[in-house]
């Protein structure tokens, strides 16, 4: 087994290689602006760095979010496309799922949050680091503060909103080694992972405007 992990569903630019049992290679890069431009020669850094080509690696695993549409993206078409040039399979695991798996809580339940923008953070709830109890969803941390009251939290958003999560903590950003042992564990296990489809939870922010003007002569 060697997997090539890779996220691009939070500000970080992430990749790992994981050998089916432990983690070779890894790279991250927080940049929520260039994600297009960081994740191919982030790829070839991780495979130089393990001593492997594109061709040695057996299945690829992506983070399919929740997360912003734009950066999201990228991730899961640069996965699909690796996946059909290899011919190899292509593995989804919610971004959330590995930074729950990454958290340094021995019990649960606790709370991972990202950061969704317009005030709003994507979110789930864990029993344990592999266990989603609820989630994921997408919110205003008010309109959960009840629901979250003295757990635990992870990640940007809890980070962002400590009114809401007063005990948050790291990690801030999703990795890809968190999700390439993740995937390991579920594989060697015999279990099913999601499809490589995106959870992208709302609309994207960008829309076609309504009522514009035509300027090309009738």
């Amino acid at each position: 087994m060697l997997l090539l992990a890779l996220d691009t569903a939070t500000p970080a630019v992430t990749v790992a290689l994981h050998d089916g049992t432990d983690v070779i290679a890894s790279s991250s890069q927080v940049d929520a602006r260039r994600h297009g431009e960081l994740l191919l020669p982030a790829v070839d850094r991780v495979l130089a760095e393990a001593g492997f080509t594109l061709d040695a690696v057996t299945g690829i695993v992506v983070g399919i979010g929740p997360g912003p549409y734009t950066g999201l993206r990228v991730g899961l078409m640069t996965a699909d496309t690796f996946g059909l040039a290899l011919g190899v399979p292509v593995h989804g695991v919610c971004t959330l799922d590995g930074l729950a798996y990454a958290a340094d809580i021995e019990k649960g339940p606790f709370v991972v949050a990202t950061d969704a923008r317009r005030k709003e953070v994507y979110w789930a709830t864990y029993a344990d680091s592999r266990t989603r109890l609820t989630g994921p969803a997408v919110d205003r941390p008010a309109d959960i503060a009840e629901r979250v009251a003295g757990l635990p939290a992870v990640g940007a958003g809890a980070l962002l909103y400590p009114d809401t999560f007063p005990s948050a903590h790291e990690p801030e950003h999703v990795s890809a080694a968190a999700l390439a042992s993740l995937a390991a564990e579920k594989l060697a296990a015999g279990e099913e992972l999601a499809e490589p489809r995106p959870l992208y939870l709302r609309r994207p922010d960008a829309q076609v405007p309504k009522n514009y003007k035509v300027v090309t002569p009738k």
